[in-house]
């Protein structure tokens, strides 16, 4: 217990000081983040539809694609739910049967509940993510598409934009909320592993966060 409990105290910091960088970098170069760059063409793209009386149907055919991507991000997320359910039947054997025992400390059916429960909200976060994102494309759909008369009144044009960028972050943070998912199944296999697969997801995170 005490190995993975320091396992888990090393990737969370490890977690902590890749994101604190990641905020303190994007301060001072905001174009430096993809995040911070996506905001902006968004924000522009909401410009362009709204300024405009012909792109009713490109508006309505790209947050339709936003909301069936995140439909089946979420559904997939559910199904994970399930999974990690019906697996928690077999708990009792695995920690015997798939547990490298020279990379690992002794593991107890309690610990591997543990592990479980921690992927388990791991997916919960992620379907809450991405049902998030549906609402506030759903939201910006009715927004975007009001008369031109309507849509120039600034404060409704930074809503939509507000509206927009928050469906951009929860579908983003789903997805992340996946990729967290990756260390926690490596912990199955010991703490060793988990501090492997943090690694190799800071390293992921630190390409895909990088502005191109």
């Amino acid at each position: 217990m005490s190995c993975d409990f320091i396992a888990v105290i090393i990737s969370y910091l490890a977690l902590l000081i890749y994101y604190v960088y990641l905020r303190r970098r994007t301060r001072r170069v905001p174009d430096s983040s993809v995040r911070a760059v996506n905001a902006t063409i968004r924000e522009r793209w909401v410009m362009m539809i709204m300024s405009s009386n012909k792109m009713d149907v490109l508006a309505i055919q790209t947050l339709r694609n936003s909301v069936m991507a995140a439909s089946f991000m979420a559904t997939t997320a559910m199904l994970l739910v399930i999974g990690v359910l019906n697996l928690s039947e077999k708990i009792g054997t695995w920690p015997h049967d798939w547990t490298p025992l020279l990379l690992s400390c002794k593991v107890s059916s309690e610990l591997w509940q543990i592990k479980l429960g921690v992927l388990l909200l791991s997916f919960g976060f992620a379907f809450y993510h991405f049902a998030m994102a549906i609402r506030f494309f759903n939201h910006v759909g009715y927004m975007i598409n009001l008369p031109l008369e309507t849509a120039i009144d600034k404060d409704l044009y930074q809503r939509t934009c507000t509206y927009l960028n928050k469906a951009g972050n929860y579908y983003s943070l789903g997805t992340r909320t996946f990729f967290f998912s990756l260390p926690i199944i490596s912990w199955f296999f010991g703490p060793c592993f988990l501090i492997m697969g943090t690694i190799v997801l800071i390293t992921g995170l630190a390409i895909i966060d990088k502005a191109p």
